[in-house]
């Protein structure tokens, strides 16, 4: 996913605001409290979704089901003035019913429209950064890979030894072999 370098600023001070909202001085979880309280507050909030669309934005945490992560994806790439209108973007989501009359408040300020469409985009970004995180990584697969194969011999991607000139190794090992093996893995049919 590419992002803007709007999003990518505006990401970090949205994720720390969450950040801020989750847990009290002892260190409780206390988020649910404070974005009650916070989407009691969002009347009062609304001169500043402009200037700082993040405050305002995390009152609609867990707001939105996406029906076409892809659209909102291809919006996050954008700068602010190229955003997508509320009114294309909300066809490819769906708010929570407790969002409804929120949204509702927030649409009649002049500046609401884009505040919706930013704070879909921030929440999205904050759900996907929430599954990336519980689930291992490439990277984390590569460096595993690179540790199991830390001989003097010279490995392909895939970790096969590749030093041998004949294609056997001295233990026996077939590279044709190896290499039918593994396309037959990724659905090839084996040639006979």
């Amino acid at each position: 996913m590419k992002l803007s370098q709007y999003f990518q600023e505006l990401q970090s001070v949205y994720d720390a605001e969450l950040e801020d909202l989750t847990s009290d001085s002892e260190g409780k979880d206390i988020l649910r409290h404070r974005l009650k309280e916070k989407r009691e507050q969002v009347p009062f909030l609304l001169p500043m979704m402009k200037s700082n669309p993040e405050m305002v934005a995390v009152a609609f945490h867990d707001a939105f089901k996406y029906l076409n992560p892809l659209k909102i994806e291809l919006l996050l790439s954008k700068p602010l003035q190229q955003l997508t209108p509320w009114a294309e973007l909300s066809k490819h989501l769906r708010l929570e019913a407790w969002a409804e009359s929120l949204s509702k408040t927030v649409l009649q300020h002049a500046d609401g429209e884009q505040f919706m469409v930013i704070a879909a985009a921030l929440e999205y970004l904050n759900k996907s950064k929430l599954s990336r995180a519980s689930s291992p990584s490439v990277a984390d697969d590569d460096q595993d890979d690179e540790s199991e194969h830390e001989d003097d011999g010279v490995h392909d991607v895939h970790g096969v030894r590749n030093d041998m000139d004949d294609g056997d190794s001295e233990d026996g090992y077939d590279l044709e072999e190896a290499g039918a093996d593994f396309l037959a893995e990724q659905g090839f049919d084996r040639k006979d």
